[in-house]
C-alpha cells in the first residue's frame, strides 16, 4: 500500500522524468517540506481515503478531481514563492492545492464556483488550521477586489487565458495555467509579467484537467 513516503519517491522520480519538458530539475525543499506536511487523505472521498497516496488524481464531488500530487509539486514549483506573497488559486476543488499553498505563502485566496465545493473546502481547511481564504464565484473572472496577486494557479483548464487573470497579475508575478479544450490537447503554461506590464509565456507540459467554466 502506497503510503506518503512512497508518493514523494515517485513525484521526485516524474519531476527527474520530465525535467526537459518543465525546466524543473528536482523540487526545492520547501515545496517538499509543503507536501509533506498537507494530510492529502484528509482532502479525498472516504471511500478513495486507501488511494489517498497514490500519485494520481481522484474523483471529487460535483465530477471534478482532486489533481495529481506531481502536477500539484510542479505547478507550485513554478510559482516560486516567497512567504511574504499573496497568491490566488482559481477553482479550490478539494482544497488540497490551497493548504499546499498555505504552506509556503503568507496570505491565499482561492475561488470556487461549486457552492458545494466551496462549503466543504473551507470547512475542511479550517478545521485543518489553513487561514485560506474562501470565495464563492466564477473564477474566469479572478478577485478583482483583492488584486494585484504576486502569483495565481488555475486548477481547471481555459480554452485561452482569461484576461482578467492578466491584469490581476502584479508585475514580477508569475502564473500558471493549463490552456485547451476537454477531450484534447491541453498544456500548461507558465506567464511571467515583468516590471513593465508585460507578459512572456512559455509551454511547459502537456496536462489533462476539467475545464475552466466561463460565464
Amino acid at each position: 500500500m502506497a503510503n506518503q513516503a512512497t508518493l514523494m519517491r515517485q513525484i521526485e522520480l516524474d519531476v527527474r522524468l520530465t525535467s526537459a519538458e518543465t525546466g524543473v530539475a528536482e523540487l526545492s525543499t520547501n515545496v517538499k517540506q509543503a507536501l509533506a506536511r498537507v494530510p492529502r487523505e484528509k482532502f479525498v472521498l472516504p471511500e478513495f481515503r486507501l488511494e489517498a497516496w497514490d500519485n494520481c488524481a481522484l474523483p471529487i464531488a460535483c465530477e471534478q478531481t482532486i489533481s495529481q500530487p506531481f502536477i500539484v509539486a510542479i505547478m507550485t514549483e513554478l510559482l516560486q514563492l516567497k512567504y511574504e506573497q499573496r497568491v490566488l488559486e482559481v477553482g479550490t476543488g478539494s482544497g488540497y492545492q490551497a493548504a499546499v499553498l498555505a504552506e509556503l505563502c503568507g496570505e491565499v485566496h482561492t475561488l470556487e464556483r461549486h457552492e458545494l465545493l466551496y462549503r466543504r473546502a473551507s470547512q475542511r481547511l479550517k478545521s485543518l488550521g489553513y487561514g485560506v481564504h474562501c470565495y464563492l464565484g466564477d473564477g474566469f473572472h479572478g478577485l478583482q477586489e483583492q488584486a494585484p496577486f504576486d502569483a495565481i494557479i488555475v486548477t481547471a483548464a481555459a480554452r485561452m487565458i482569461p484576461r482578467p487573470l492578466m491584469q490581476q497579475l502584479a508585475p514580477g508575478g508569475r502564473m500558471v495555467i493549463p490552456v485547451g479544450m476537454a477531450g484534447y490537447r491541453q498544456t500548461l503554461l507558465l506567464l511571467e509579467k515583468d516590471q513593465q506590464g508585460e507578459l512572456k509565456q512559455r509551454t511547459v507540459l502537456a496536462v489533462s484537467f476539467v475545464p475552466l467554466v466561463e460565464d
